[in-house]
């Protein structure tokens, strides 16, 4: 699952980001990556590892909810369909 967010910018600032990911390891564990910053300048990544599917979807979602929270929009959403993939 990926989300793109974005924050809408004044006349003469780069926008900022969020990117969140969520990945599936091999070992079939859940890795939970939330990337942020401003457009073209220094980013900041943090990576959470889960071991549960509902666990690491659950984190994905308040993560998402609390950006959106802040201002920042959705521009992009790419991932599991229905109701947890299921």
């Amino acid at each position: 699952m990926r989300t793109y967010l974005q924050t809408v910018p004044a006349a003469s600032e780069a926008p900022r980001y969020v990117q969140i990911v969520l990945e599936q390891d091999l070992l079939g564990g859940w890795t939970l990556y939330r990337e942020s910053g401003v457009q073209g300048g220094r980013a900041t990544l943090k990576r959470d590892q889960y071991l549960e599917r509902d666990d690491a979807i659950a984190a994905f979602e308040k993560a998402r909810d609390a950006q959106i929270k802040r201002g920042f929009r959705v521009m992009f959403s790419q991932g599991m369909d229905g109701p947890h993939g299921r």
